[in-house]
């Protein structure tokens, strides 16, 4: 085989000069032999229909019409002299379903101190549409010696998601509908740009993946498991590299959906490779570092800045709760006055309750007037509380007449000319609750201007209302809708749905900037890039395994999880540990603050410790696990996180016990050498020294500096 390679700080990479194929990938600084089966080597993979989704009735010929790049030859190479970079070009390319085709693929490859960086290039002068663009392939992913697993790690919902690679591989999608088992998702679940990162990583090194431009075009992430399991009742791949005369090999490869029309050309998102040596933080870092080169935060404002604590409350429901008329909402705001609790989310204040009526934004005429509900802000913020509004711009309501006879043209449309449908969601009666009489919702296209500016009528009256800042539900993702084909709303057959996500929320900013300047923009699960427009991501995050990459991304971000327990110390220890402000929302957001007594007076402990110590625990930056080593009875021990004091650079680190019987005394030292003195919980305000341990009883957690 004829190769050449191309080499920086990080990684070794080995191309055949005949196919362009990526034959070898070598992790320098640990050996790690990612690819080092030169025969199963890949260089890219387009599909090329030869008819459309939408003429499934008419004799052309087949959709699955491949072509695969290795089995193409090159018709041109250019490498530097200095070895930095590469440009490969195929021309002509032979098609597995329809023969030859006049498609011209370029491919280069150019190498930073530490990064491969793909970009791909693709001229269609064929007839065809070209739909996905496969590229970079890895054709033969292997863990590193020594290693005990492998596993792909992305963004999902304000944490990650780790999915097995090896030694067994964890099947996303239905069997019935691949030959091998598989990992692919759109954005809400593995791909850019929700998730512009993905991490294949072992305990103690790994190789990132991510996209090289703030572009929201689509990309996802796929890994595949050839030819499939050794045992499928474990998902155990085979033990050995082949098995029936078959190569076995698991593959990954960054896929993009262009759409790229006869007679285009288009550049695609440049995609970056880089090795790192240890935990997925490390990894992480690598995107922090590219994001923080071009995307600055959003700045909340003051009021929203220093530790505080939220309640979130529905009035209504799709099933006609009518919880709390208007008039009577005051009273909510008394109590939160009364706990120090600084704002209030409230939900199904619009007409028809939560998730009904959407886009509309008017007040339900049944919990009062337009005026009613003004004065109920008003008197509450009097009270020193703020009232922020559910809102949703995400879809439309299919049962309204409105969508039916307006709304129905904007909407996200499919190959086949038909909107796309979102199961929606079940409230409160069996019969909502057994999917029967449920509101489905249509996802609404950002990219239309026309709908832009209907939002923001919308939004107008959340203004005129006087609140204090809208929380807009749902705003990190459009159902399954990922790219829109309707080029009747100002956009190109194909566009991604994620585009205007950012733009919406810069629009509605300029209209309040006219009368509230302060006003707070907050959104579920805001995926990274959306930080630069809203102020806050809400999400929930109930679980002891969370992993808080949102956190670790943004440290200064302003996050908010629910906390929905009776007795719920543990979520509220995992605010501490995490920096994430306390929504407090009893029978689910649908009580009173008064309901939940134990909740809510641990959580007004916790709130006045990472004030008193907020210079560490709240203005300080969130370096996760990063610094410092918690051990119990000599092993590790989870939760704890590491927080650097911005003013002095000293750290503090925050415990806890999830152990609701047992108590336990940890072992807390810095990895610097810096001695850690004192401690302190949450239930005891007293200092004490941490020679002999840091004493946790149950469901409890303190604070070491």
């Amino acid at each position: 085989m004829n190769t050449f390679s191309l080499t920086n700080e990080s990684l070794a990479l080995k191309f055949d000069r005949d196919s362009g194929a990526l034959t070898g990938l070598t992790a320098l600084e640990s050996g790690w032999q990612i690819l080092n089966r030169p025969q199963l080597g890949l260089s890219f993979q387009l599909l090329v229909p030869l008819r459309q989704a939408q003429d499934w009735h008419q004799p052309a010929g087949p959709r699955n019409n491949a072509v695969l790049g290795e089995k193409q030859r090159l018709a041109d190479l250019e490498i530097a002299a200095d070895g930095r970079w590469a440009v490969f070009g195929w021309e002509g390319l032979s098609s597995e379903r329809g023969g030859k085709l006049a498609i011209r693929f370029r491919l280069e490859v150019r190498l930073t101190d530490r990064q491969a960086i793909f970009t791909p290039t693709v001229e269609n002068h064929s007839p065809y549409i070209i739909e996905n663009v496969y590229c970079p392939t890895l054709g033969d992913l292997q863990p590193p010696a020594g290693a005990e697993w492998l596993r792909s790690f992305f963004y999902n919902y304000g944490t990650a998601t780790e999915c097995s690679l090896w030694p067994t591989f964890q099947n996303t999608r239905g069997y019935y509908g691949v030959d091998h088992p598989i990992q692919l998702g759109g954005p809400a679940a593995c791909g850019a740009p929700t998730a512009p990162f993905i991490l294949l990583r072992c305990a103690s090194q790994g190789l990132y993946i991510g996209v090289n431009a703030p572009s929201a075009e689509l990309v996802a992430w796929q890994t595949e498991l050839r030819p499939g399991y050794g045992s499928s009742i474990d998902s155990r791949l085979p033990e050995r590299l082949t098995i029936s005369g078959k190569e076995v090999a698991t593959r990954f490869a960054a896929v993009q959906v262009p759409y790229i029309q006869p007679g285009e050309s288009r550049t695609l998102t440049p995609i970056a490779l880089e090795a790192f040596q240890g935990d997925w933080q490390t990894g992480a870092e690598i995107y922090k570092r590219w994001r923080s080169s071009w995307m600055k935060p959003a700045q909340p404002p003051k009021w929203a800045s220093a530790p505080h604590a939220w309640q979130q409350v529905q009035i209504n429901s799709p099933e006609d709760e009518l919880r709390i008329p208007f008039r009577e909402l005051v009273k909510t705001g008394e109590e939160c006055a009364r706990h120090g609790v600084r704002a209030i989310q409230l939900v199904g204040w619009n007409d028809g309750g939560q998730d009904q009526g959407n886009p509309t934004h008017d007040p339900d005429p049944r919990l009062g007037t337009f005026e009613e509900l003004k004065e109920a802000i008003r008197q509450i913020q009097k009270l020193g509380v703020k009232v922020v509004l559910f809102a949703k711009f995400t879809w439309a309501d299919r049962a309204t007449e409105r969508f039916r006879n307006e709304l129905e043209r904007l909407a996200v449309k499919d190959p086949y000319g038909d909107y796309y449908h979102y199961p929606g969601y079940q409230y409160q009666t069996a019969t909502q609750l057994l999917d029967i009489n449920t509101k489905r919702l249509i996802p609404m296209c950002f990219l239309s201007e026309e709908y832009l500016r209907l939002c923001e009528e919308e939004f107008q009256k959340t203004l005129d209302l006087g609140a204090d800042g809208i929380l807009f539900d749902e705003c990190q993702h459009h159902g399954p809708a990922l790219l829109c084909f309707d080029p009747s709303h100002g956009h190109r057959s194909g566009a991604p749905v994620y585009a205007n996500d950012r733009k919406l929320i810069e629009n509605f900013r300029r209209l309040a900037q006219e009368t509230n300047p302060e006003f707070l923009f907050a959104g579920e699960a805001c995926y990274d890039w959306e930080m630069e427009a809203y102020h806050l991501a809400y999400f929930r995050t109930e679980n002891k395994q969370h992993i808080p990459l949102s956190r670790y991304l943004l440290p200064e971000g302003l996050y908010m999880t629910a906390v929905t327990g009776f007795n719920d110390r543990n979520m509220l220890n995992q605010c501490l540990l995490y920096r994430y402000i306390i929504s407090y929302e009893p029978y689910n957001f649908k009580g009173r603050l008064e309901d939940f007594p134990l909740t809510l007076e641990y959580g007004k402990k916790m709130d006045a410790l990472r004030t008193e110590l907020g210079e560490y625990f709240w203005e300080g930056e969130f370096c996760d696990r990063q610094g410092a080593e918690v051990t119990v009875d000599g092993q590790p021990h989870h939760p704890y996180a590491v927080f650097t004091n911005r003013q002095n650079g000293k750290r503090g680190v925050a415990v806890a016990n999830y152990n609701e019987k047992r108590t336990v005394t940890l072992a807390v030292r810095l990895t610097d050498g810096t001695e850690l003195l004192r401690y302190r919980t949450v239930d005891d305000p007293e200092w004490k020294r941490v020679e002999g341990g840091v004493v946790l009883p149950p469901c409890s957690a303190g604070v070491v500096i």
